[in-house]
């Protein structure tokens, strides 16, 4: 039985979901107004494989990742301007557009990923009428109230609030990176709906009962996930980032309008590093699966990358540590090539694995059971057969490459029969130029005593 760690909880705790069978699931899914970088990727393979771990244990889960196409201010709170509108006249194009192009591009590189699609992927565009419905519940139960520049949730009315972060409001006060709205009763207090300015038309904007605007970023969460899922549901997980503000706004907004808990577990993954720094657009660090096809890396070797870590720790990428993932990563492909298909039998490593993985998602001691896997005596039939159960919680993809011979290009066939003439005429020098063509090309070649054979790298 998987043990998850409980945010609201504080600790571990075995799961069990509140409908037997049945797992309410909702993650916080990208904005989108730029493509998704690297640390964004890892919360969502991260999340992934909760979804893949809680399906292996006979579960049906209803994935639920909201898409924010409005209403996510450039504070991350209820301050500055819209992301989506800010990109828009920063690009020339429509905000529409804009949402329209980096949605595609997101699920291109889920896709990539080896990540599941959700259920359901609802746009904040297409529930305004959902948020305006939940503030109109808080409004009528007095926790709201109304400034020059939008509806507002009064913190101070529900008591509970910081709790769940374990952060002062204090703390948050201190902690703002804009100017201080005056007409806010409390530094917490957050937006729930913003009106559009008078001295010009907003690209993005609806009416309401408060006046033509925009939801803020906090409310289309607690709106769509109670549609979908209902209130309380099993799981809603994100980044680490989300906890002190966006997750415990969403709790506050969300109980007190319909007073029972939101969720019932917690699921936070830690910051990605980059060299050891935090990544921003400012250093140029924040990387994509972009930056990877152009060194001519494998999306999934920077999966195999992120299961190294557990997902309660920082993870600190480098280039040569994803380089070293590709390798490990290939290396494992080639090695099942010569396995036989699977059968029937099991290999005792498979207990191993799936004792890691229900351990709070042990993602690196799972992986290591996967090499441990590949070194036992078990007949290769009965790896295969594990390696592919348990490949379906690691999403690595292998079961195409298990049993499957290499095809090796025609180029590389003409420059191995080059390498052999050269070899055979002592030219040493022309056989390693060939040898060192091949390579860059993305093969190797290992000399056997059945000849020279051929692999990717």
């Amino acid at each position: 039985m998987l043990r998850l760690w409980n945010t609201r909880t504080r600790r571990e705790e075995e799961f069990a979901p509140i409908r037997p069978g049945e797992v309410g699931f909702y993650a916080c899914g990208p904005t989108v107004y730029q493509r998704a970088h690297i640390g964004n990727f890892r919360a969502y393979i991260m999340e992934d494989v909760l979804r893949r771990t809680l399906e292996a244990e006979g579960l049906r889960v209803m994935h639920v990742m909201n898409i924010t196409d409005v209403g996510h201010l450039t504070d991350d709170a209820s301050e500055g301007e819209d992301k989506m509108e800010q990109e828009a006249r920063k690009e020339g194009r429509s905000a529409w557009e804009i949402a329209s192009e980096f949605t595609r591009i997101f699920f291109e590189d889920a896709k990539a990923l080896n990540i599941l699609k959700p259920t359901l992927s609802p746009k904040a565009t297409e529930h305004i009428d959902t948020q305006i419905d939940l503030i109109k519940i808080l409004e009528k139960k007095g926790f709201t109230y109304t400034t020059s520049d939008g509806v507002y949730f009064d913190t101070s009315k529900w008591q509970k609030y910081g709790s769940f972060s374990g952060q002062r409001v204090e703390d948050k006060e201190e902690g703002a990176r804009v100017e201080k709205n005056p007409e806010k009763r409390n530094p917490a207090d957050f937006a729930l709906w913003k009106f559009s300015p008078k001295e010009e038309k907003r690209q993005m904007e609806w009416e309401s009962p408060w006046g033509t605007g925009f939801p803020g970023w906090h409310i289309e969460c607690s709106a769509m996930s109670q549609d979908a899922l209902g209130q309380p549901f099993d799981i809603h997980a994100g980044g680490v980032d989300h906890l002190p503000v966006h997750h415990e706004n969403e709790i506050a907004q969300s109980e007190a309008a319909f007073g029972v808990p939101l969720a019932n577990w917690w699921m936070h993954i830690e910051f990605l590093l980059v060299d050891n720094t935090k990544m921003s657009k400012s250093l140029g660090n924040a990387y994509t699966l972009s930056d990877m096809e152009e060194r001519g890396i494998d999306p999934l070797a920077f999966r195999y990358f992120v299961l190294g870590a557990h997902y309660r720790q920082k993870q600190n990428f480098t280039w040569d540590a994803l380089k070293a993932a590709a390798t490990a990563l290939n290396k494992l492909r080639n090695i099942v090539r010569d396995w036989e298909a699977p059968d029937g039998s099991v290999a005792d490593v498979e207990l191993e694995f799936f004792d890691a993985i229900e351990d709070d998602l042990n993602t690196s001691k799972a992986l290591s059971t996967v090499w441990k896997l590949v070194d036992s005596n078990h007949p290769t039939a009965a790896k295969s057969a594990s390696l592919i159960r348990m490949d379906q919680v690691l999403g690595l993809n292998f079961e195409p490459f298990i049993n499957a011979p290499i095809r090796v290009p025609r180029e590389i066939t003409e420059l191995m029969t080059e390498r052999e003439h050269a070899r055979a005429a002592k030219n040493w020098s022309e056989a390693d130029r060939v040898r060192r063509a091949i390579e860059e090309k993305g093969w190797t070649i290992d000399d056997t005593p059945q000849g020279p054979k051929a692999r990717p790298v």
